[in-house]
């Protein structure tokens, strides 16, 4: 089992820059595959990238591929979401989700443990 703890999250304006982190307990963590999703309010949760376990394999939803970046450190228990050239429909919860499941790592359902999301807002 593993305990999430989204950290990261504020307020930017439309073209500046945030780093979220993920803090992960438990031994395993480097077992996990990890994924970030966002929730906007009214809307459903969706998928934003993910990780496997060993670092070597990523994945990005299309609308924000080339400014966002993935990546863990396994020694430190934590993985990280670099996000560039934000806009104002960046704005969201985003949280981020581990598991164990060699399943499809976009899917909400794939994922069993969650963090608390931390929000990110974009100003125009």
């Amino acid at each position: 089992q593993v305990h999430l703890v989204e950290s990261g999250g504020g307020l930017v304006q439309a073209g500046g820059s945030l780093r979220l982190s993920c803090a992960a307990s438990g031994r395993t963590f480097s077992t996990y595959a990890l994924g970030w999703f966002r929730q906007a309010p009214g809307k459903e949760r969706e998928f934003v990238s993910a990780i496997t376990w060993s670092g070597r394999w990523t994945d990005y939803a299309d609308s924000v591929k080339g400014r966002f970046t993935i990546s863990r450190d396994n020694a430190k228990n934590t993985a990280y979401l670099q996000m560039n050239s934000l806009n104002p429909e960046d704005t969201a919860v985003y949280y981020c989700a581990a598991t164990t499941e060699a399943a499809t790592l976009r899917l909400v359902s794939s994922y069993a443990y969650w963090g608390q999301g931390t929000q990110v807002t974009v100003s125009s």
